[in-house]
């Protein structure tokens, strides 16, 4: 017998559950790219995506994945021959450096494992060691989609300060931005990255590059920057359509003009930063009590290097995967691989999933994930404690 009639749930962290007035804003005829009201909304849509990063400064828009903001802001900055430090928790600290070095950087990688932080300590020393400057960038993930950890961005760049480095601090919140506290300004982030299809609630195809005023310094001593991934004209663009580097992606424009005014609606970005916040902690309450018993464990110990958007779990082989197929078989709920979890005991992650909790998502949701999963530790006989509904919903009570 099955219970997935009807609805699915995609729990997966990103693409996140896209609202159905984001949908409804995008099912429309194609618009005119010349004229109108596309063209005329542009300037309200850069200044509510500031107001998400929480920056003044710039934003360059791609039609491209995550993938494509990692190199479009590795372009406009670093040369081939340049160095960086990359700091990695996981496995798109690591992919983000693998787009560097085909790109002709060399890159210094600090690897802090798969279940804890950066260590500021262990980055203002390897600055203090470079005393000729050549690392020109710092590059930092915000919170590690496969891991779940959330990195301290403001403690990393109070370490570049005390070593007194002139490195750029480079920051990808693709997982992070719009579910997760970041403050690019307060925190001095020079580039930070994101993409539409998580905590911005419209489908994959949009990236968005932040950039400083130091940053843009920067691009205008590089030698050479490709056409495409140059963001000087998208950032103060003459015409519309420079914006893209072409033809705009109209329906995505429409789908995030409706989702910002989503995230207007429920009270600014703060509003949805404590909602996150609050959901959060409600599954970690569950989970925290189906760990008292059998296998499964939260791969982040500490609450306060969790992302507020994913929780990465571990289980053990064959748990995890086996998991996921009956929730999703069973019930309609889909959730997350354990990506960039293998190691040689379990080369194809079959003992970790992940649960995404990011962008559209209220209580409903989190009770309907979270009852989906007790259902699957019952009934595939996976050991675990009692209470974790009942955790969560007391949780979720105290508003």
């Amino acid at each position: 017998m099955t219970l997935s009639f009807g609805r699915p749930f995609l729990a997966i962290p990103g693409p996140s559950v896209m609202p159905d007035r984001v949908l409804r804003a995008m099912h429309r005829p194609g618009p005119n790219i010349y004229e109108g009201e596309l063209v005329e909304m542009m300037p309200a849509l850069i200044d509510d995506l500031r107001a998400i990063a929480r920056t003044r400064h710039n934003v360059a828009i791609y039609i491209a994945n995550g993938h494509g903001a990692w190199e479009a802001a590795l372009s406009n900055v670093l040369a081939p021959g340049d160095k960086v430090l990359s700091l990695c928790t996981g496995r798109f600290g690591h992919g983000w450096t693998e787009m560097a070095e085909p790109l002709g950087v060399q890159v210094q990688i600090d690897d802090f494992g798969m279940r804890a932080p950066v260590d500021p300590d262990r980055v203002e020393t390897a600055l203090q060691a470079d005393t000729y400057h050549r690392i020109r960038a710092v590059l930092l993930t915000h919170v590690d989609t496969s891991t779940s950890i959330k990195n301290d961005v403001a403690a990393v760049r109070a370490a570049m300060d005390a070593a007194g480095h002139p490195a750029l601090l480079m920051v990808d919140c693709i997982a992070s931005m719009g579910c997760d506290r970041f403050e690019m300004d307060a925190w001095g982030v020079d580039v930070a990255i994101t993409a539409s299809q998580k905590g911005l609630m419209v489908p994959p195809g949009m990236a968005f590059v932040f950039f400083s005023g130091r940053a843009a310094q920067v691009r205008k001593g590089m030698a050479r920057v490709t056409r495409y991934w140059d963001w000087t004209d998208r950032a103060s663009p003459d015409l519309f359509y420079q914006y893209f580097g072409g033809t705009a992606p109209t329906h995505h424009l429409y789908g995030l003009r409706e989702a910002l005014d989503m995230i207007t609606e429920e009270g600014g970005i703060e509003a949805v930063w404590t909602r996150h916040s609050h959901l959060a902690r409600a599954i970690w309450a569950a989970f925290d009590c189906w760990s008292t018993s059998g296998p499964l464990e939260m791969n982040v110990a500490d609450p306060a290097h969790r992302s507020c958007a994913v929780t990465s779990l571990r289980i053990g082989a064959p748990h995890g995967t086996a998991l996921r197929r009956w929730t999703e078989e069973k019930l309609g709920v889909t959730l997350g691989i354990g990506l960039g979890m293998q190691s040689e005991d379990d080369p194809n992650a079959d003992g970790f999933f992940r649960l995404g909790h990011m962008g559209h998502l209220n209580a409903p949701m989190v009770m309907g994930a979270l009852s989906s999963i007790q259902s699957g530790l019952i009934a595939l006989h996976i050991p675990h404690g009692t209470g974790a509904l009942e955790a969560a919903v007391q949780v979720i009570s105290d508003t």
